[in-house]
């Protein structure tokens, strides 16, 4: 929970707070950017919410904050409907599913739902209001793991839901020794008919990606959108492998067509599959100019 004693000084006047504990990883500035903003290293309420859907988006970001540090001066009344909108449809059958978890350093989680059995992808803290609501979907076949660093709470789903859990080999830790499929090489491995991981070394050195019916890349730490940049970027001061070899691996989407880049960490975004090959090229040449 967070604590008004340690409610940082920047936040504006009002009930909604974020306290000292905030580790920036930009969860609550891209779910209810109206609401909070970035002061330093950390985040704050720099406009109290003043209509209901702020107010929901706020607390959407509330129950997300991966270290609990958002809170509210007041008892919330409303944060059952809050809890009770997870996960939040993206577009027809993604959802996010909120609840990150600081094991992942706040990395977002989704599910794909889809008649032959849904997909997690990555982990989520395993709550009960939102197990309740996976459960209500259909539960879990698959939970794809992109990489060894958002996997958090991966073991107890899969006793939950008994799904089957994917991750490279190159990823495979003393947590996820027993994981039931390991994938192995970098030739792109289709699943199901609708579901192919692709992988993509360099952030790590057996990060994949998974994409669905040719529209929706989920990147994990791979990929994602810049609003600096104003374009597709990868993450040049968290290459934990090789950025020569992250490069190469970002060529390889070019064969692929997608209106959707959905990150562990940073910035969704969508566009049709012509704009969003040409930002994948603008990416390309600016990680080829960073050293």
């Amino acid at each position: 929970m967070a604590h008004l004693a340690q409610r940082h000084s920047q936040n504006a006047a009002g009930d909604l707070y974020v306290d000292t504990t905030c580790i920036d990883c930009d969860t609550c500035r891209w779910m209810a950017p109206t609401v909070f903003k970035s002061v330093g290293d950390q985040s704050a309420v720099y406009h109290q919410p003043e209509t209901s859907e702020e107010r929901q988006l706020a607390l959407q970001a509330l129950l997300s904050c991966p270290t609990a540090s958002i809170g509210t001066v007041a008892p919330p009344k409303d944060i059952k409907a809050a809890q009770q909108s997870f996960p939040i449809e993206i577009t027809d059958g993604i959802y996010h599913c909120g609840y990150h978890s600081e094991d992942s350093y706040g990395a977002a989680s989704y599910l794909i739902e889809r008649p032959d059995g849904n997909v997690l992808v990555d982990s989520p803290r395993f709550t009960a209001p939102l197990v309740k609501r996976l459960e209500a979907l259909g539960g879990i076949r698959y939970l794809y793991l992109t990489h060894r660093d958002d996997v958090a709470d991966h073991r107890k789903f899969q006793e939950h839901f008994g799904c089957q859990r994917i991750l490279h080999v190159d990823e495979i830790s003393r947590s996820t020794e027993d994981v039931e499929i390991q994938l192995k090489g970098t030739d792109s491995f289709l699943l199901a008919p609708d579901l192919q991981i692709i992988p993509v070394p360099g952030h790590t050195k057996g990060h994949t990606v998974l994409l669905y019916r040719n529209s929706v890349l989920f990147t994990g730490d791979h990929l994602a959108w810049s609003p600096a940049l104003g374009h597709l970027h990868a993450f040049r001061r968290a290459c934990w492998y090789s950025w020569p070899t992250l490069i190469e691996s970002m060529k390889k989407l070019l064969d692929y067509s997608f209106e959707w880049v959905l990150p562990g960490h940073g910035r969704r975004y969508h566009a049709d599959a012509v704009t969003m090959h040409e930002s994948l090229i603008q990416c390309i040449a600016w990680m080829e100019t960073v050293a």
